[in-house]
């Protein structure tokens, strides 16, 4: 059987695959690492021009069986670009530019080989690119690992580096045991159906046999298991504050809003599209996960003394957030994938830009080195207080707020009321420590406090316009949720 092949529609992904491959020959001819920092970021230019591009048409797909396999119907089709997907792309590049960015510094600071990094980068946002737009569970697999296993290497190519080595290696176990988790259920799900594309699967599992019922239970709940890793949601997310601590700080960035946006990306598809009919069975687990991983992670946030623990426990809370909706099952299920789509994006830019203004004064080590920041770099210490507000969910940070406001509005609207109730008290215990460190960077510096050399102009370019798009986004934030499209 040949298939079709849709280029235009596999341009973005495509784009940056064969960019990857040049970026690592051209390192074997000593290209400069500027050069070669340049060319990264105008590849991943260039597949958001191709976004830009397909947003502006029609929904497309590719990979399709023909219509005679389903006895006239539609085709199914295992890569789609519809508004859902073109979304979540345009997220993941347009921080993915930010991530290269920030990671001048860090490559030459650290002597990190700039072109196995660029290499290794392109190739883990290819294949979140290929996981959002994923519409069978064999290609959910393959783009998801295409993104994990280069992040491996990314965290540990600080060499011999063994704060580097020792979060990679804790990445890499926890994310072994989630990918055979993962598999297993996916086999009981395809043991069930008889089928791989979500398309099929969803038909299949709402006539299933009442014998085989607690197969496709148990094997919905296992492929939800194997995604819990990705967005670190507990019990899977232990492995975030050490691999954020240990890794190259652009690369904790990258793993806190691109993997974790693509991560919840597949978690949308899988369960609107393929698991509808067990809502009832993952629906419930979901709420319990997303209730212990927001309260868990604030708890834990309470306690941390250092910028990047705490925005890594943070992330963990903001997680139970993002879940939260879904946690309506089959109820409302569209507008819960539209509310945490929306939260997702949002928080793309929130933390990304707290992360910049980090990685800027990497030096300050710890939360009361913030202190006086205000006075020495005034506008730094403005945006990173702006995002800590908008993560807070306070005015005038409205983009939080609204983010905020949307999961509540899913979560009762779908009747989880007491998991509403369990979001708004750990609304309360992340007020604390987000605003506790924006009051340290307008209170008066220690005495005898050393000056320190500022942000570079990249890591300021990526301040500004992760600053820039928290403004326009406070003050039209509902722009977010008219631009999300139900997924198909």
């Amino acid at each position: 059987m040949i298939q079709g092949i849709d280029y235009a529609a596999i341009a973005p992904p495509l784009i940056l695959a064969a960019a990857a491959i040049g970026l690592l020959l051209a390192d074997a001819f000593d290209v400069p690492r500027r050069a070669l920092s340049l060319l990264s970021a105008g590849s991943l230019l260039a597949a958001l021009i191709a976004v830009a591009a397909l947003a502006a048409g029609e929904r497309r797909a590719t990979f399709c069986l023909p219509d005679g396999l389903r006895s006239g119907g539609p085709p199914s089709c295992s890569y789609v670009a519809d508004g859902f997907t073109l979304l979540f792309q345009g997220i993941v590049l347009g921080a993915a530019v930010i991530v290269v960015l920030l990671s001048l510094r860090e490559i030459t600071d650290s002597k990190m080989p700039a072109g196995e990094y660029h290499f290794l980068l392109l190739a883990a946002v290819t294949g979140a690119l290929a996981l959002v737009a994923a519409r069978d569970l064999v290609l959910l697999v393959v783009a998801l690992e295409t993104l994990s296993l280069p992040v491996f290497a990314l965290a540990a190519l600080r060499r011999y580096d063994g704060t580097a080595s020792e979060a990679a290696l804790k990445l890499f176990l926890v994310s072994v045991v989630s990918t055979a988790i993962m598999l297993f259920g996916i086999s009981l799900v395809y043991g069930a159906t008889g089928a791989m594309h979500l398309d099929r699967i969803a038909p299949a599992l709402s006539g299933l046999d009442a014998g085989l019922d607690p197969v496709a239970s148990v094997g919905s709940v296992l492929v939800l298991a194997g995604f819990a890793f990705k967005v670190a949601a507990v019990p899977f997310h232990f492995w975030a504050p050490d691999v954020y601590q240990g890794s190259p700080l652009p690369v904790a960035a990258f793993l806190s809003v691109v993997s974790k946006a693509a991560g919840f990306a597949g978690l949308a598809i899988v369960l609107a599209l393929g698991l509808p009919a067990y809502g009832h069975v993952w629906g419930p687990v979901i709420a319990v996960v997303a209730a212990l991983t927001m309260t868990l992670g604030n708890v834990l946030a309470l306690r941390q003394r250092t910028p990047i623990r705490l925005l890594a426990w943070s992330s963990v809370a903001q997680s139970g957030y993002m879940l939260a909706p879904l946690a309506v099952g089959s109820h409302r299920l569209p507008e819960a994938v539209a509310a945490t789509t929306a939260y997702v994006a949002l928080y793309a830019v929130m933390n990304l830009g707290a992360f910049a203004v980090v990685i800027g004064f990497h030096r300050r080590t710890t939360l009361d080195d913030y202190r006086g920041l205000a006075r020495r770099s005034p506008a730094a210490a403005t945006a990173l207080a702006f995002f800590l507000i908008c993560l807070a969910g306070l005015p005038p940070g409205v983009m939080g707020l609204f983010a905020k406001v949307v999961v509540f509005r899913a979560a009762v609207a779908g009747g989880v009321t007491w998991l509403a109730v369990v979001m708004a008290i750990n609304t309360v215990i992340g007020l604390y420590y987000y605003l506790a460190w924006a009051v340290r960077l307008f209170t008066p510096s220690p005495a005898g406090e050393h000056p320190e050399e500022g942000p570079g102009l990249p890591v300021r370019a990526a301040i500004a316009a992760t600053a820039a798009g928290a403004v326009v986004l406070s003050a039209a934030p509902q722009i977010v949720l008219q631009t999300v499209s139900q997924v198909s």
